[in-house]
Formats: C-alpha cells, structure tokens, sequence
C-alpha cells in the first residue's frame, strides 16, 4: 500500500540529555506511523534517529533509512528498513532523502541536523523544491536559534519572506498536520482525520 505522506525527519544520532527528546521522537514516529505515513531519515539506530525509525515501524509506518558507506558502522545502520540504501557519500544521502520527501522536519540534534535543515531552507527559497519545512522545538530546544535568526532578519541579511519559509512550533499535534496539509496532502489520502 502506498504511504499516505512521506515526511523527511532530520535529528540527532544522540539522544541528547532531556528525557523530552526521546519522548518527542518516539510520539513523532507513532505520529507517522498512525496516520500510514512514511519516515524518510538518515538510516541509523542510534539516538533520536533510531527512537523515530523504531516507534514509525511499530506503530504500522514504513521507513525508508539512506546512509553513507563511512557512516553506516558509527551511526549503526539499522538495514531492517522497509526501505534501506547504502550511498556512497552525504551528498548522495541528502539528496535521495529530500526526493524521497513531500515534507522535512527537525527535531533537535547537532550540526548535521543543523546543516541539513539549513539546505533544505535554502534550497525551498531558491525554487529547488516547494515543500514545506518545520522545526519542532522541543522544551525550548530551538529557542536561541530562532532568537539569532531574527537577529539576521534585523541586520538585513535574511528577509521576512524567506523566514515564513519555515512553519515551528513546540507541538507537534500541531505542527506536523500543518506541514502535510501545506504539501497537499490533506485531502483524498486518508488523511481527513489529521
């Protein structure tokens, strides 16, 4: 059966030190999961990504996992995805993930979430792609960043428009039923009671 939605998460291979975080990724995966959803993600098994993978799976999800050669023993590959393919470098990786998606969302992590969040943005505000990007801020986890991005809008360096690019929010019952509805989804897949 073809996923009613196929959402991108980028988040930490740690777990990160709020109980909040894992919490939140597991409720994300069950989210997809319960609404026949698809994580794409960036195929491992540890910290977060693993959390999401796993609670997609056991709540009735399919996964898609897509990972580097050089990353797959240190991220610990998790190949029992309904889907998985070793690449040959991040590059490969990034873009088969954001083909893969109608929708990307970040949960927290480090500088590979923050990188790959950032491109997708970039990309969506040169015309690359036209789908919707959230950042879920978990227990204030984003707060300092969304802080310093209107400190660039301030100065001059990133306009208003390019920020509403982006859709945030600390729920995530809200949030990501908004980002499928802005990929068009909402309506003839199932997905009404969303």
């Amino acid at each position: 059966m073809k996923p009613a939605f196929s959402l991108c998460v980028y988040c930490g291979s740690r777990p990160g030190r709020l109980e909040a975080f894992t919490q939140t990724a597991k409720a994300v995966g069950e989210w997809i999961g319960r609404h026949q959803g698809q994580l794409v993600y960036g195929g491992g098994n540890s910290g977060l990504m693993g959390i999401v993978a796993v609670a997609t799976q056991q709540a009735g999800g399919r996964v898609v996992g897509i990972i580097p050669h050089s990353l797959a023993e240190k991220e610990l590959a998790r190949d029992d995805c309904d889907e998985f393919h070793l690449v040959d470098n991040m590059h490969q990786r990034k873009h088969m993930m954001a083909e893969r998606a109608d929708a990307f969302l970040a949960l927290p992590g480090g500088i590979g979430t923050f990188e790959e969040f950032f491109e997708v943005w970039t990309w969506r505000q040169l015309g690359y792609h036209n789908k919707p990007i959230g950042l879920l801020n978990v227990d204030g986890y984003y707060d300092g960043l969304l802080a310093f991005m209107n400190t660039t809008v301030n100065d001059g360096f990133v306009s208003d428009w390019q920020m509403t690019l982006i859709q945030q929010s600390a729920n995530l019952e809200q949030l990501l039923p908004l980002l499928i509805q802005k990929a068009g989804l909402s309506e003839g897949k199932g997905l009404d009671a969303i």
